[in-house]
């Protein structure tokens, strides 16, 4: 899936890039995305016909992922077709890999002389599908969450007037924008470790420290009223969405 590996990897600079406050770092985020992505390409020895027209045509649906989300982040509707192409886009490449050439090159030569850890576990391609998911998981794990949470109305656009966005559960759990990546990434690298027990427990964990918090917040009146449902909402939907995310990264290292 040495495609899908460097596609990801595309999506995830560009989305970390979004990510930045900067206007002028958001700028560059899709050029450098799709350099990302044919650039690694031609390292990994992705020359071949398929592999060229592959690399080139993917991409168009990471402008299409970036154009669609960032529309449905700001003015909500559209959910589903930035998902679909995210989603699509990734099963397309799964399902054509066989065409595929075997990834080698500079890159290859890079691993051998840096004499990586990571490298020596397994062939090259399986190595970048391993980056390419962690990268994802960082930053486009968010917009995914997001794009869900605002189609199920547990977060509201961002264009929103901050008066109407002021107390929403997006603004009191913040802290889910940092932690919802360190999360992931935590649940990727315990199952490629081996340790999906572990993995589970900080599943488990997550909702054993935040619930009484939660509940906490309701009794001393810090989130009155209806409030305190709506960020057990934000936080289930949220949490369910992230984990899904993480669990299906693992799945496709397997």
């Amino acid at each position: 899936m040495t495609w899908l590996a460097v596609w990801l990897l595309g999506v995830g600079v560009t989305d970390l890039l979004r990510a930045v406050d900067a206007r002028p770092v958001r700028r560059v985020a899709v050029p450098v995305g799709a350099v990302t992505v044919v650039g690694v390409g031609l390292l990994a020895d992705l020359t071949g016909v398929a592999d060229l027209v592959a690399l080139l045509a993917s991409v168009a649906p990471l402008v299409g992922w970036v154009a669609l989300s960032e529309r449905s982040l700001r003015r909500g509707g559209g959910h589903a077709q930035a998902l679909l192409v995210l989603g699509g886009t990734a099963a397309a490449l799964v399902a054509t890999s066989g065409f595929a050439s075997p990834a080698d090159g500079p890159l290859r030569d890079w691993f051998a002389w840096a004499d990586l850890p990571l490298a020596a576990d397994g062939p090259l391609d399986h190595v970048l599908l391993v980056a390419g998911l962690f990268v994802a998981n960082l930053a486009t794990g968010n917009v995914i969450v997001r794009l869900v949470l605002v189609s199920v109305g547990a977060m509201r656009p961002s264009s929103r007037a901050p008066a109407e966005r002021e107390g929403e559960p997006s603004e009191r759990l913040k802290g889910g924008r940092l932690l919802g990546p360190m999360e992931r990434a935590f649940i990727l690298g315990l199952g490629l470790a081996g340790q999906v027990t572990a993995a589970s427990i900080v599943i488990a964990a997550k909702g054993l420290i935040r619930f009484p918090e939660l509940q906490s917040a309701k009794d001393d009146g810090t989130v009155k009223g209806d409030g305190i449902d709506q960020v057990t909402e934000y936080f289930l939907v949220g949490s369910f969405v992230s984990w899904l995310v993480a669990l299906g990264s693992l799945a496709l290292t397997r």
